[in-house]
């Protein structure tokens, strides 16, 4: 897949071209990292008690399925299959820019999801960390 023009030159200047994609733990999506994000992400989940069940299963799944990619000079990536696979991935996709990652969807999975997720907003209470987000 290409990785859209606009973002090249950030992921080229932050890690030199190479990407980190593993899967998402709590959607139908892959995560994809710029390899200095990651190297942050991967201390934190090595960080974490091996004695807690739920930690070893967070980062059995998340570096387990961590994945290297790089852009090449065509700006393109090649997501391993396995990723493909868990994610559903086929032609079209969906690349959401996330802040310190990007979200790879399969258009069909994007559009199954994004009704409600606007649901969920919607009719949800605006509570804890999100009270003092104004937009």
């Amino acid at each position: 897949m290409a990785i859209p023009k606009k973002y090249r030159e950030a992921i080229s200047d932050a890690s030199d071209n190479q990407l980190v994609a593993t899967i998402d733990l709590h959607s139908p999506c892959l995560l994809i990292y710029t390899l200095d994000e990651w190297e942050v992400i991967e201390r934190k989940l090595m960080a974490l008690p091996n004695v807690d069940p739920q930690a070893r299963l967070y980062q059995r799944l998340l570096l387990g399925h961590a994945s290297e990619v790089e852009v090449d000079s065509q700006g393109r990536i090649l997501i391993p299959s396995l990723l493909r696979e868990h994610a559903k991935i086929e032609k079209p996709a969906i690349l959401l820019g996330q802040g310190n990652k990007f979200e790879l969807w399969s258009q069909e999975a994007w559009d199954a999801s994004r009704p409600e997720m606007l649901e969920s907003v919607v009719s949800s209470t605006v509570s804890g960390s999100l009270a003092s987000l104004s937009l």
